[in-house]
């Protein structure tokens, strides 16, 4: 079976320093779960973002490959201009980041930053837009998607922004979504109702979903496959259930 993304020998650096990630090669199947995982600073976030091509401004890929081979086309996402990108990044791959307040504007009411996915993407009309958000807010949890679209940031919850970062991420229903420790900063309560969300999302939509995590009964609960990151370097690879009982390497 041809993997929905694969990324191979993927090294990125800043200016003239080491790369500080180095040689990664992951695939992720149509549909599946594949866990990142390993310590802050190993590797996991950049290169995630470099799927998309999101790097801070002085990082750039060195080398590598990043093919993803979807139901629109084939394409190599480190090699493609930033036009064919934009036509990709939250669209046919999407991402939920770790702070939602550092992602959503507090300028701007949250129904219509999520109503800008469709705009751009889809040259939905207003109103249009409009309605597929209120129907998105209603699945992801918010109890009153009405009230929610007329809100700021600053006015929802933490569980509820992350809810509209969710929603924002699946609502150009794309075919693969990276989650960067969504979690983050949530009472564990919220923590369970967010992952179980987005557990529930995939296997209504069939999307395949990188998730990027410290935490292991995470990982137990939700992935398939998983790499193990360390120091820019993936250390080891595989099904979940042997890499979590019986590691091959000791840093696992």
């Amino acid at each position: 079976m041809t993997a929905l993304l694969s990324v191979r020998d993927l090294s990125i650096g800043f200016g003239t320093a080491d790369s500080v990630v180095r040689d990664v090669n992951f695939d992720v199947e149509a549909g599946q779960t594949l866990a990142l995982v390993g310590e802050s600073g190993s590797g996991k976030t950049i290169s995630c973002r470099a799927v998309l091509r999101i790097l801070p401004r002085v990082a750039q890929i060195r080398s590598g490959s990043i093919i993803l081979n979807d139901s629109k086309g084939k394409a190599d996402l480190a090699r493609i201009n930033e036009r064919e990108m934009r036509s990709i990044r939250g669209n046919r791959v999407s991402m939920i980041f770790q702070e939602p307040m550092r992602s959503l504007s507090p300028l701007h009411k949250i129904g219509n930053q999520v109503s800008e996915v469709l705009w751009l993407h889809r040259g939905a009309s207003e109103a249009q837009a409009r309605k597929e958000v209120l129907t998105q807010f209603e699945r992801v949890g918010f109890p009153d998607p009405q009230r929610a679209y007329d809100s700021y940031p600053f006015e929802l919850s933490g569980g509820m922004r992350q809810r509209a970062m969710i929603a924002m991420a699946m609502v150009s229903k794309p075919e693969l979504l990276i989650a960067d420790e969504p979690t983050t900063a949530l009472d564990v309560t919220t923590q369970a109702q967010v992952l179980g969300l987005i557990k529930e999302l995939q296997r209504e939509t069939g999307m395949a979903l990188i998730l990027v995590t410290h935490d292991l009964g995470v990982v137990a609960n939700m992935a398939e496959q998983v790499v193990v990151m360390h120091k820019g370097r993936v250390m080891e690879a595989g099904p979940a259930a042997p890499i979590l009982t019986a590691p091959a390497h000791p840093y696992t």
